[in-house]
């Protein structure tokens, strides 16, 4: 049975805030991580299962994408199933493509597989453009010749025929630090590439760590060195079983919301020190205790309550981008001011006048997001359009007095398989209604 995708979500969500959450959940494996190995899948010559695929609107995205490649793709029970095609279709399918951040990686697996691929420009969040000319630099040092139709909206790269991919070295550096995406798409690109690829000023993020490890695990040979990543290409990509590692982003988004509540928290299937450091530094001077718990990570909020802090989004280690519309969240409730700054990303604010509608004192400029607290934050009817703001709101609604109406569930499901249904558990009155998306 392959899987179908969800178009639609006419539900909100009625959250009534003032009750602390507490108890024990367990994470749901990586959202971004297993976006990335969805499409590394296409390397594989032989079937492939990856477990701990988290059950989210992405996920099914992803199988049907695999899919309409000609490969045989399947999730069930938290399994991710695939037996890639000896000749795959090398079309990264437009309409599903736009639903998805990662359209220009699994095109590189798709042009690293067949020669060539058509695909179009990626989708996902709406809080600023994604940029894709690192993702196309690497394609072309990989030999690849780029064009573009009229409306700028699908993109064509292929290889000469009979020449396949070269070994190639790029710069995947962007303004605001390493790409991310670019890196695993040069890892995709390398990976098939014959002889040895050199990718310069990398990026460490977890993502591309477990792109390294499943590739690894897969027969090819991939080295750190001063001057970047040395890959070299192998013609035969086993498959096997991989797992997808637990969801740092959901784990701080639980603990948020636990804290931002006045309760205690247990997760399961995520340790301490997949935290990343700079989370747990500004947790700590936010006053938001962690430990270590038989396996997990036990979290609590001091005696004092919650702290403004100054904090900065970074490359891993640093305070992940993806936490910080959560934060800024939680810090409406801390005493004092607090500043975020976004070095990731050139904006990321779509959750500021959301949450002032909560009644928090909340200000942008530019990439410098503003918190004056502790505000007494009241229910509100509210939208964002993207998966981490609304996951911002949705804490916003947990705290605040009175039932708040909050619509976006289609992007909260794109990033979270169980999150409304683990807040329950801790004590949340959630209610999910019919309604616009």
């Amino acid at each position: 049975m392959t899987t179908t995708v969800q178009h639609a979500d006419h539900q909100v969500v009625q959250v009534t805030g003032g009750q602390p959450l507490t108890g024990r959940v367990t994470v749901q494996g990586s959202k971004n991580i297993a976006l990335h190995l969805y499409a590394a899948a296409l390397l594989a010559d032989t079937p492939l299962v990856l477990h701990g695929a988290p059950g989210i609107l992405d996920t099914g995205v992803c199988a049907a994408i695999l899919t309409h490649t000609g490969s045989d793709t399947m999730v069930r029970d938290g399994d991710f199933e695939v037996t890639p095609a000896a000749v795959l279709r090398p079309v990264v399918h437009r309409e599903l493509g736009a639903k998805v951040r990662t359209t220009a990686v699994l095109a590189s697996a798709l042009l690293a597989r067949a020669g060539q691929v058509d695909f179009p420009v990626p989708g996902g969040d709406a809080f600023c453009p994604r940029l894709i000319d690192r993702h196309l630099a690497a394609m072309e040092a990989a030999g690849a010749t780029i064009t573009v139709d009229e409306p700028g909206r699908t993109i064509h790269a292929a290889v000469s025929p009979g020449a396949g991919l070269r070994p190639f070295r790029v710069d995947v550096s962007t303004p605001y630090g390493p790409s991310l995406g670019a890196t695993v798409t040069a890892l995709l690109l390398a990976a098939r590439a014959p002889g040895d690829s050199l990718i310069t000023s990398p990026s460490t993020e977890p993502e591309v760590i477990e792109t390294i490890r499943f590739l690894a695990a897969r027969g090819v040979r991939i080295a750190w060195g001063d001057d970047g990543l040395h890959v070299r290409g192998t013609s035969r990509v086993e498959g096997g079983e991989f797992t997808v590692a637990g969801d740092r982003v959901e784990a701080a988004t639980m603990i948020m919301a636990a804290v931002a509540t006045g309760g205690t928290i247990d997760l399961d299937g995520i340790t301490l020190p997949e935290i990343p450091d700079g989370q747990r530094h500004v947790f700590a001077a936010a006053g938001v205790h962690l430990s270590a718990h038989e396996g997990g990570i036990r979290a609590a909020v001091g005696r004092d309550g919650l702290r403004a802090v100054h904090a900065r989004t970074g490359p891993h280690p640093g305070l992940p981008t993806d936490t910080a519309p959560q934060l800024a969240a939680m810090l409406t409730l801390a005493t004092g001011t607090s500043h975020i700054f976004e070095a990731v990303y050139p904006r990321r604010d779509t959750h500021v006048a959301p949450l002032r509608a909560f009644g928090a004192d909340i200000t942008s400029t530019g990439q410098d997001i503003r918190i004056h607290g502790a505000a007494r934050l009241t229910a509100a009817d509210v939208q964002a359009a993207d998966i981490r703001a609304v996951t911002a709101l949705l804490l916003a609604g947990l705290a605040a007095e009175g039932t708040s109406t909050i619509r976006g569930m289609y992007h909260l499901r794109r990033g979270y398989g169980h999150l409304l249904s683990s807040l329950a558990t801790l004590g949340a009155a959630i209610t999910t209604t019919p309604g616009g998306v």
